[in-house]
């Protein structure tokens, strides 16, 4: 009996974490726009919504020049 449960233990720690694997790897390559607030409020800006075409031309020149 406990060799049972230990062994569906193992298999659903197995299954969960290669559903957070492929979570993460299904977002990846997707950008995204975070915008703290000094309240301590975040909203996130997806790539696709309106908000995120006016900040994402923004948010690249200024990482392109603070990468040069």
């Amino acid at each position: 009996m406990k060799r049972r449960l230990a062994a569906g233990l193992v298999a659903l720690g197995s299954l969960l974490g290669a559903l957070a694997i492929w979570r993460r790897r299904s977002g990846a390559g997707k950008d995204h726009a975070d915008v703290y607030f000094a309240d301590g409020s975040m909203v996130s800006f997806a790539e696709g919504s309106d908000e995120a075409a006016r900040l994402f031309p923004i948010a690249r020149r200024i990482l392109a020049q603070a990468r040069s």
